[in-house]
């Protein structure tokens, strides 16, 4: 059943559980990027029960923050993180095609790398420092969103190997702006006071990304892997800060 082995795919990809591997193929590919923002939100949903309980044991709101994005980083294995690095890292270098991508795949950091590493983390434990735990889980499936977007038909792939030739055009297009409608419309229970904040926040963090998207396919060619990474780190930080406003 095809999604029963994309969501295994989504969580064994996008996770650390440590679930039973499944069928790897493009029909699979296609329900795990659809059930990225799911995903997501789980995962928001546990990380907000963490920092919650932090601030229960009277830990202040900068350290609750700070250890909340660390485990978010522990139950994603970091992967999203490294592909910001490896992604800023291509763009940084002003090259082009297979240049950008040869850069992309050296297993060192760059300085612009740890630059966007760094900045990542700061926006994003600052902004968890004064949000409740609803703006946790709508950030993170907010930054999982991005996967869809990006994996949406008519987004090439930039190699024709790897994790993004694999995902690259599967979702279909009616598929992905109806996930990304439900992801908007539920925003709003984030935000009771603000009912338009939460929408906004992701609307500004999905613009964001389609801007990322666009310009990593006219520099590389298509999206990789690193590629889906960095707009999930982009997407989630957006998000946060847009939830953080007020």
């Amino acid at each position: 059943m095809n999604a029963g082995a994309g969501l295994r795919l989504a969580v064994t990809t996008l996770t650390v559980l440590p679930l039973k591997g499944g069928r790897v193929d493009r029909p699979a590919a296609a329900w795990a990027m659809s059930l990225a923002p799911a995903v997501g939100a789980i995962l928001g949903a546990v990380l907000a029960v963490l920092l919650w309980a932090l601030r229960w044991a009277g830990a202040a709101d900068l350290v609750a923050a700070a250890v909340t994005v660390a485990a978010a980083a522990l139950l994603t294995r970091g992967m999203h993180l490294d592909g910001l690095a490896d992604t800023t890292d291509a763009l940084g270098s002003y090259r082009r095609g297979a240049e950008a991508l040869a850069i992309m795949k050296k297993s060192d950091i760059g300085p612009f790398g740890v630059a966007a590493i760094a900045l990542a983390l700061l926006i994003q434990t600052s902004a968890l420092a004064s949000v409740t735990g609803g703006a946790v889980v709508v950030a993170w499936a907010a930054g999982r969103l991005a996967i869809t977007v990006a994996c949406r038909r008519g987004v090439p792939p930039a190699r024709p190997e790897g994790l993004g030739a694999l995902v690259a055009g599967t979702v279909p297009v009616p598929a992905a702006a109806l996930i990304a409608a439900v992801v908007v419309a539920s925003a709003a229970a984030a935000t009771p006071g603000r009912p338009w904040q939460g929408p906004l926040a992701v609307v500004a963090s999905l613009a964001v990304v389609l801007a990322l998207l666009r310009h990593c396919v006219r520099r590389f060619g298509g999206i990789t892997g690193d590629v889906l990474g960095a707009s999930v780190e982009v997407g989630t930080a957006v998000a946060l800060v847009g939830l953080a406003l007020g």
